[in-house]
């Protein structure tokens, strides 16, 4: 048995993963997976070629967390960017895991800009989260850029709740020491998107984010296990991308 940091990232990731996804070593300091069953983790405009099996099957590289947050008053630029940031996000449709603003108090000014993404390696992310237009003209004023683990299995797009109802929520869990919740949280059906924050070689937990949807802050923070994290930041999210 592998017992290096990634091996053991690796043994905890194969044991939450659905039954459909199997964990594989790629290179050493890179995990990926391979993807079964029709219709499973589609995105808009996307198709799974099949397998000789019948089975639709979809070699993923890496898959990243991206947050960038605003700056104070950044809003007027924001909205004339729109079409451009749009017009970008669209070259990543097929990569696209999740994507949506996140809102102050009063649930409408944004306040940052959630991209969950499937891409081949650290460069091609950070190439992602720096040439964003939005990015580049001065809207936000810092970038959280980690790897990520899609536990789910799936994108926001098969949410069995949908675009809207009831409340959303980033929840973002800023790791120290040992990993805590790899076994995806009991109520699944509420999860959007759920799996931990690694380092770039993917052998480091650095911590956890999740989009859930809930009656409150506090059930959406209960997601997350308090003692396992130095601290959980929350923010309220919607989904994003075009209007349909």
């Amino acid at each position: 048995m592998d017992r290096s940091p990634t091996g053991r990232i690796l043994q905890a990731l194969s044991s939450i993963l659905p039954p459909i996804v199997s964990v594989v070593r790629l290179t050493p300091g890179s995990i990926g997976h391979i993807a079964g069953r029709a219709g499973t983790a589609t995105r808009p405009g996307g198709t799974s070629p099949p397998s000789s099996s019948g089975m639709a099957v979809r070699l993923w590289g890496m898959e990243f967390f991206c947050y960038h947050r605003d700056r104070t008053s950044s809003v007027v630029l924001r909205d004339e960017l729109l079409e451009e940031h749009w017009s970008y996000m669209d070259r990543y449709s097929r990569e696209m895991i999740a994507r949506g603003p996140t809102l102050a108090g009063d649930g409408d000014t944004p306040t940052g800009s959630v991209h969950i993404i499937d891409l081949p390696d650290p460069a091609a992310a950070r190439a992602f989260a720096f040439d964003e237009p939005n990015y580049q003209a001065g809207v936000y004023r810092d970038v959280l850029l980690r790897r990520w683990r899609n536990a789910l299995g799936r994108t926001m797009w098969d949410f069995p709740g949908g675009r809207t109802g009831g409340n959303r929520y980033l929840v973002l869990g800023l790791g120290v020491g040992q990993a805590a919740d790899l076994a995806v949280a009991p109520n699944r059906d509420e999860l959007i998107a759920y799996g931990p924050l690694l380092s770039d070689d993917g052998a480091t937990w650095l911590g956890t984010a999740v989009l859930v949807r809930a009656p409150d802050p506090d059930k959406a923070r209960a997601v997350l296990t308090p003692e396992g994290y130095a601290d959980i930041k929350m923010h309220n999210w919607a989904f994003g991308g075009r209007p349909s």
